[in-house]
């Protein structure tokens, strides 16, 4: 494990804290040992100091599940410690890693009141130890503050990085919700497209072998059939290419204008296109190529095999245009609150356009959205 990773890792979910807390506590206890032998700033332990010296570091290998508590036992070994003027450095490892954990796991108010609590029992201990080490007792306090401020910018950081993953976490959950409801409705058009239009042609077939038995249109029902067949294969390869976006990324090809004429072709519609050479964003051309695809579905649903329809799509003031009129008989409830018409609505509200349908004077319904090409405007 890195140092950036122990420094933004929650203290509590630390696998094994009381084990590498009392490792770290007998390491602490052994560096101590090392320099009460080896320093000379004050007197050499006997038995009292060595017992008070090692019971100071016990208490570290719960640091973590109680921070202040185990501050408190430190503190309470350290103190007759200092004051018997043993070596006064030994302790200072121990002393100052309970004082950093109670500041990177405590709130503010709580750490500035250990911070003037510690450093009173500090100053006034170094006082009466070393009442003439006035350089000492700086040091010392110098120390104390800096841990204090060390162990507050540490849970800052904690803080901060918590908070960015929890927000890329929620936009995270955002995107992949808005890729499941693209991907509903992007199977929604596929089936309804593909079904309604093998409808159609069924019919078409079925009326070849009834209309007039003896004299059958062998060309118009192979026509019919190669149809069907043509819808089938078409949609079971948008059906497959939309589940491998599901197995794989969330962000899969999405269709493009490029792939209208195949789809108007199929509807037996006019298609017209004036974009020029105009750069089509993949979410702008995806929206008009499904609110397309709905239109026709709904043509052919609502106004038969014999509706004659117009796709008109084109370019005006950085504004994609897309129309599709046909001369059937509108359906029922033109005032738009048919899953497909809301469908339409949403899609071309989901790249910041506008979409408006209904019957058209001297009949037939027309469908016209204006999708915006850059996605982040909001049409009024």
């Amino acid at each position: 494990m890195d140092f950036a990773t122990a420094l933004t890792r929650d203290p509590q979910a630390a696998p094994y804290p009381v084990r590498w807390d009392a490792t770290a506590a007998a390491v602490f206890a052994v560096v101590a040992a090392v320099l009460a032998l080896t320093t000379d700033d004050g007197r050499r332990p006997d038995a009292l100091g060595w017992a008070l010296l090692l019971a100071a570091h016990v208490p570290l290998a719960w640091r973590r599940r109680h921070p202040l508590p185990v501050l408190l036992a430190v503190v309470a070994f350290v103190v007759p410690y200092h004051a018997l003027d043993y070596m006064h450095l030994a302790p200072i490892p121990a002393s100052m890693t309970a004082l950093y954990t109670v500041a990177a796991n405590g709130r503010p108010l709580r750490t500035l009141i250990v911070g003037l609590s510690v450093t009173t029992v500090t100053l006034t201990t170094q006082l009466f130890a070393n009442p003439h080490e006035i350089a000492e007792i700086l040091r010392v306090s110098g120390w104390v503050i800096a841990m204090l401020v060390f162990g507050a910018s540490i849970r800052l950081y904690r803080q901060l990085v918590a908070g960015m993953v929890e927000r890329a976490e929620r936009e995270a959950e955002q995107k992949v919700a808005e890729e499941r409801l693209r991907i509903a409705r992007d199977l929604h058009d596929l089936l309804a497209h593909s079904i309604t239009l093998i409808g159609v042609q069924t019919s078409v077939a079925a009326h070849v072998l009834v209309a007039d038995p003896d004299r059958l249109d062998r060309e118009a029902l192979a026509k019919a059939l190669d149809g069907i067949a043509e819808t089938c294969r078409d949609a079971r390869s948008e059906i497959r290419t939309t589940l491998d976006v599901l197995r794989a990324a969330p962000e899969g090809p999405l269709p493009d204008l490029a792939a209208l004429p195949d789809l108007v072709r199929a509807s037996g519609a006019e298609l017209a296109v004036r974009t020029g050479e105009a750069r089509v964003p993949a979410a702008v051309g995806a929206a008009a190529y499904r609110i397309v695809q709905e239109s026709l579905t709904n043509a052919v649903r609502h106004g038969g095999p014999d509706t004659s329809v117009r796709v008109d799509v084109g370019l005006a003031d950085e504004v994609l245009t897309v129309r599709v009129t046909d001369d059937g008989a509108a359906p029922e409830g033109t005032g738009g609150s048919g899953y497909g018409i809301l469908g339409m609505r949403e899609r071309a509200r989901s790249v910041g356009g506008t979409l408006s349908a209904g019957p058209r004077t001297g009949g037939g319904f027309e469908v016209t959205a204006a999708l915006p090409l850059r996605t982040g405007e909001v049409m009024a």
